[in-house]
Formats: C-alpha cells, sequence, structure tokens
C-alpha cells in the first residue's frame, strides 16, 4: 500500500472580469487568482492489488461519491492512465465549502498530482491540465497555484511575479452562494464597471494595496453584493480596519481583505471577531507562492 499527504491550498481572485460566453454555455474569464495559506489535507492510499474507490472526509456535509470533486479526479486519472489499482481518499476540510475558495477543486487538483507521484508520473503536466479543466474552471490553476493570470473558461494560465507573503482576513458568511446561481444572474445582468488588469498588475508588483483596489473589479460582486447587501458591509468593515483592498473572491459569498502589516491584520481579526454575528468564519492567512505540497 502506497500512501502520500498533500497540503491543498485555498485560492483568491484579486479581480474577476467575465468577458464572454462559449456556445457551450460556459464563461470565458479574465481573473488574477492568487493562492492563500488555508489549507486542506488530502491522504491517498494506492493499492494496485485493490479494486474500487473510496472516499472519506471529516464534514459529513460534502457527497462522498462521484459528485465530488476528489472522486472525479482519481476516476479520470485512473483511466487516463490505465491504471486498475484500489484507492482510498480522505479529505480533512478546513476550506469552507460554497465559499468561493476553491475548496473543492483544490481536493481535486491534489488527487491528480499526487496519484500520479504515487503512479511514478505516466502522465505530464499538460496531460494533468487537460484532466483538470474536465472537473472544473478553477482546477488547473490550483494544480499549478501561486500567483496567475486565467483566462478562457480559466484553463490558459499565465504565471505572474509572485504575490506572496502578504497577510490577509477572510471572512465567510454563514450562508453559501451557488456559482450557476452567480454565472445566471450576472447573464441576466452584467456589471458596467471592470478591472484594469494593466493598472493591477503594476500595483500589485509594486505590493501597492490602495492603486489594487482602486484597479480592481469582480464583476460577479454586482450580482452576489445586490442579493446580500451584508457583503457590502463586510467590505466596508475591513477597509474601515485598515486593510488596504478588500474583495469578494469568485462568485463569494468569501470576502477577503488584504493588510500591509501582519500586526494590522491581527488588530482588524480581534475587532471582527466581537462585531461578527455567530456562525461567520474569520481566517488570518497569508498569500502563498504555491498552490499544493506534498507533506
Amino acid at each position: 500500500m502506497q500512501s502520500l499527504t498533500l497540503e491543498a491550498n485555498a485560492k483568491i481572485n484579486l479581480s474577476l472580469d467575465v468577458t464572454g460566453t462559449r456556445p457551450d454555455g460556459y464563461h470565458l474569464l479574465t481573473t488574477v487568482m492568487q493562492s492563500v495559506s488555508l489549507s486542506d489535507r488530502v491522504y491517498l492510499e494506492l493499492d494496485r492489488q485493490g479494486n474500487g474507490l473510496i472516499l472519506l472526509a471529516n464534514d459529513l456535509s460534502i457527497p462522498l461519491n462521484d459528485r465530488n470533486t476528489a472522486h472525479k479526479a482519481a476516476r479520470l486519472f485512473l483511466d487516463a492512465a490505465g491504471i486498475d489499482a484500489g484507492v482510498r481518499i480522505f479529505l480533512e476540510k478546513a476550506i469552507p465549502t460554497e465559499a468561493g475558495l476553491a475548496g473543492g477543486s483544490t481536493d481535486a487538483a491534489a488527487v491528480l498530482y499526487g496519484l500520479n507521484e504515487l503512479c511514478g508520473s505516466p502522465l505530464s503536466m499538460k496531460q494533468l491540465l487537460e484532466l483538470a479543466v474536465k472537473i472544473g474552471a478553477d482546477v488547473p490553476f490550483c494544480l499549478v497555484g501561486g500567483t496567475a493570470l486565467c483566462t478562457g473558461v480559466g484553463e490558459i494560465l499565465t504565471p505572474l511575479e509572485a504575490f506572496a507573503r502578504v497577510p490577509l482576513i477572510l471572512i465567510k458568511p454563514d450562508f453559501g452562494i451557488s456559482t450557476p446561481w452567480a454565472f445566471q444572474r450576472y447573464d441576466e445582468n452584467p456589471a458596467t464597471s471592470h478591472p484594469n488588469h494593466s493598472r493591477l498588475f503594476s500595483a500589485m508588483q509594486r505590493h501597492d494595496l490602495k492603486a489594487m483596489q482602486d484597479a480592481s473589479v469582480n464583476v460577479l460582486e454586482s450580482v452576489s453584493l445586490t442579493a446580500h447587501p451584508v457583503l457590502d458591509s463586510l467590505k466596508q468593515h475591513l477597509l474601515d480596519l485598515g486593510a488596504g483592498m478588500a474583495l469578494m473572491s469568485g462568485s463569494g459569498p468569501t470576502i477577503f481583505g488584504l493588510f500591509r502589516e501582519t500586526a494590522h491584520r491581527d488588530r482588524a481579526h480581534a475587532a471582527l471577531e466581537k462585531r461578527l454575528p455567530d456562525g461567520y468564519q474569520i481566517f488570518s492567512v497569508t498569500t502563498r507562492g504555491q498552490g499544493l505540497r506534498v507533506i
């Protein structure tokens, strides 16, 4: 029995623009994705004498069958690599679900990467990325991690200068937002404000958070913040507490705030704990230079 444990990091969107729709209905995106230190642990076991795919998790609210992205990733990998083996996966979840943080996508990426390692790397990174996009738009980025401009439906990755070790706070309210719901509502009422990516890239290189705030937009905020006005209040709380930039990640509902100093972030975290309702989750994390790590 071979085994491997991976750290699978969440992501945030430092910008998100919808640039069109493909004939099959998938939305074309231009988004800057960034790995953060909030992470799940993915435990993998490969039994070349066994059969079947077993998925377990510490979170009983997630599906443990082929509806789960980790399960899909394992089946796709085994079929693509032509390997007949038993696989056991245990997900130790820390990333909230339906949060806009790619919790399911990063688990799937970890399964693809980890099984490839356990099997002696029969597939190239290009092949793994081709499998990743079949699972979900965020999975290719989660496979590579770090800082990247993602286009197409998310599968075209252009690495950017690392934006690592920046302290931030994530606030996840006590409700989720479905990504299909957000895009459907966006189609009905598109945003009128869009990110200026050339200005954003320049600001990121200077670590000028205020300039990043001025240049960046997540167009899905026009939908999610309208439906849930508390999200706009959370953004303002973070800015009032010293964040240089605050934005919704993905389709939400998680709001993040970037800070110049760890001490400033920690003071903001303490203040938020006193004022936010029960059921809201607050995470103090940092941006990361990678998205997956064997541990």
